[in-house]
């Protein structure tokens, strides 16, 4: 074949590595795509995101024309060759003669690979003619969520919910946006709640109208949630604990509040930094572990650490590179933040506690937990006014929990408990 596509297709094959075989996350191998053409970056990166969303209907396609596993030891990145090309052919709808010239290319280059090109030839050319018969009659949603997730799903939530958050994350999410001024509109969206909106417009970001003047940022409507939850916080300090990526920090400057954001990672402290300044809106940058900053405000927002599990439509290598003990590690990290954060509420103040997490234990656990041995913290139960009119949001506790599957076209998995301190 001609280097039409190689470069992106290389990459992609870097990007899966990577991800399947040394755990690293998608967001981390993406580095895999500088230098490339914004063409053939577009398509690498759809290409080892498609693979990782229908990761696991595709190897169950490949297993049916595999007489055995292959040793990873042995055959190098043949399952993951083989994986991205059944992708093209199933999921990107490729022609079957440019998927299966680009896999044996790929096999070509690689030290071990090379040996199984046969093989990888062979069992793409079968997946071309008979893969679209063997993926119809898959589950394909239970296929996509490990053992691991789809069990506690199926506890936490019920088998009907369970697949209903599975067969979201089957799905891209859109993306979402938040309004920075009341009042003002955004034409290529369309209005979701309060200032967030769901963009209508392809193209990139910083292309469309209103990015480059501060009007607007990227955040998804779930993420919007927990700030608003602190309510009037006009010339009010907030602390805003574990700030990046720093879409809350801009909500509650936006809303008027004296905001000091706390953020361990200095490169994603600047990113809010960046931020502040293309919308125009002030902040107080602080460098620090969120357990050792020591201050007191009226309002503080937590939005803590967690395996993430409710953001799965944006990464879907999670399920992959995470596991049950990822959340026992998760929780007990959080917990020390909440701990942290209540002492910096001011008696009569608000602590709103938030996570991305689908998993009760970093969640609804941590406040039942917390409660239960801080007296001076009350639960603040939600109303519907709190959640614009969306009752389905509102736990039978008073407390926020939205699920990947809910409001059109589906949102983030969050959970968020509005506590006041007595």
């Amino acid at each position: 074949m001609t280097d039409t596509g190689l470069p992106a297709r290389r990459a992609a094959l870097a990007i899966l590595s990577g991800v399947l075989q040394k755990r690293r996350p998608l967001d981390a191998q993406l580095e895999q795509l500088a230098g490339l053409q914004p063409r053939d970056a577009g398509f690498a990166r759809a290409l080892a995101s498609q693979t990782l969303r229908h990761l696991g209907a595709l190897d169950a396609v490949l297993r049916k024309f595999l007489a055995k596993p292959l040793a990873p030891h042995k055959a190098g990145v043949t399952s993951e060759i083989l994986l991205l090309g059944a992708c093209e052919l199933l999921i990107l709808k490729v022609p079957a003669h440019a998927a299966v010239d680009a896999a044996n290319t790929l096999a070509a280059k690689d030290a071990k690979a090379v040996h199984f090109k046969p093989l990888i030839n062979a069992v793409l050319r079968k997946v071309a003619r008979e893969g679209e018969a063997v993926l119809s009659g898959l589950d394909r949603e239970r296929l996509a969520t490990p053992d691991w997730l789809w069990t506690r799903w199926s506890m936490h939530y019920g088998a009907a919910t369970a697949r209903l958050i599975a067969r979201a994350h089957q799905q891209e999410a859109p993306t979402d946006i938040v309004l920075k001024a009341p009042g003002t509109t955004h034409p290529q969206s369309t209005a979701l709640f309060s200032m967030v909106r769901r963009l209508t417009a392809e193209g990139r970001i910083e292309d469309l109208s209103g990015f480059a003047n501060g009007g607007w940022w990227v955040q998804d409507a779930a993420a919007a949630l927990p700030a608003t939850l602190l309510g009037d916080v006009a010339g009010r300090t907030v602390i805003d604990l574990c700030a990046a990526p720093g879409g809350k920090t801009l909500q509650l400057a936006a809303a008027g509040a004296k905001v000091i954001a706390v953020e361990i990672d200095a490169a994603r402290a600047e990113r809010i930094r960046e931020n502040l300044a293309r919308t125009k809106l002030d902040a107080e940058i602080v460098v620090a572990d969120a357990r050792d900053f020591h201050a007191t405000a009226p309002f503080v927002l937590v939005d803590a650490p967690c395996t993430a599990t409710g953001t799965i439509r944006r990464h879907p290598d999670l399920p992959w590179i995470k596991g049950a003990a990822d959340v026992t590690v998760s929780a007990a990290a959080a917990y020390e933040i909440l701990e942290a954060g209540a002492a910096l509420v001011e008696p009569g103040g608000i602590l709103v506690f938030a996570v991305c997490s689908l998993e009760r234990e970093e969640g609804e656990e941590q406040i039942a937990g917390f409660l239960a041995t801080h007296p001076e913290f009350a639960r603040m139960p939600l109303t519907a006014e709190d959640v614009f009119g969306h009752e389905e949001w509102i736990t039978p506790d008073g407390d926020l929990r939205t699920l990947p599957f809910q409001l059109d076209g589906g949102m983030d998995g969050f959970y968020a408990a509005r506590l006041k301190r007595l």
